[in-house]
């Protein structure tokens, strides 16, 4: 297995997340998204409806990846969007414990707020069929979303889960960021908007130009 699942020549993934309208999900996957993101998460000023997210989802080009952000949400309400919404990924940042997280029947990923002292390895291997991990910045009370980053340097350098390098990223730091950490994937959301859950598409070009040169 790659150490962190790089090789050279291997593609930066990219998930545009807090996506709230159609027109920006479209612009993210004309530039190159993977993924979008959508947030079911009440308390999120990027949440969106289930019938907000349905119309974004089917409005997507083929080999874009919805993916459904979810915060200790109960059973039925997931349920209730997987009904509806045709998700391709979920994400958990809450204390969703592995059992739980991989009783959907889609694959999932697990948010890691990089608090003081986590033992990172730890921590995931009891996510054994989690497709990846997200790490994000560690503000208490806040389960992500929050535009701040962390020390990378705290990421083990034999860290080989596939990693999904979130928390305050933006066109100035991408490059600096995909050189240090080597991440299978990059997200962002507050790092590309004009407001909150609103896209500005020249961030969004500025972005993918400094993914593109790390």
């Amino acid at each position: 297995m790659l150490t962190r699942f790089q090789a050279i020549g291997m593609r930066t993934r990219v998930k545009i997340c807090g996506i709230t309208r159609l027109e920006d999900a479209l612009a993210a996957a004309h530039l190159g998204a993977d993924a979008i993101g959508l947030v079911f998460y009440a308390r999120s000023p990027r949440a969106v409806d289930v019938e907000r997210a349905r119309e974004i989802v089917q409005g997507l080009p083929p080999f874009v990846t919805a993916v459904g952000l979810f915060v200790d949400a109960p059973r039925a309400g997931i349920e209730a969007v997987l009904a509806r919404v045709p998700l391709g990924l979920l994400q958990f940042h809450g204390d969703e414990c592995p059992a739980d997280c991989g009783s959907y029947g889609l694959p999932y990923i697990k948010a890691v707020r990089m608090r003081p002292g986590l033992d990172l390895p730890g921590f995931t291997a009891a996510y054994p069929d989690a497709a990846g991990f997200l790490l994000d910045a560690y503000v208490a009370g806040v389960p992500g979303g929050t535009g701040q980053s962390f020390d990378w340097g705290r990421i083990p350098a034999d860290f080989d889960r596939p990693l999904i390098l979130a928390g305050g990223l933006d066109a100035d730091n991408v490059n600096a960021a995909i050189r240090q950490v080597q991440p299978y994937g990059v997200d962002v959301s507050g790092g590309v908007e004009a407001a909150k859950g609103v896209k500005d598409h020249q961030r969004l070009q500025a972005f993918f130009r400094g993914v593109k040169h790390g």
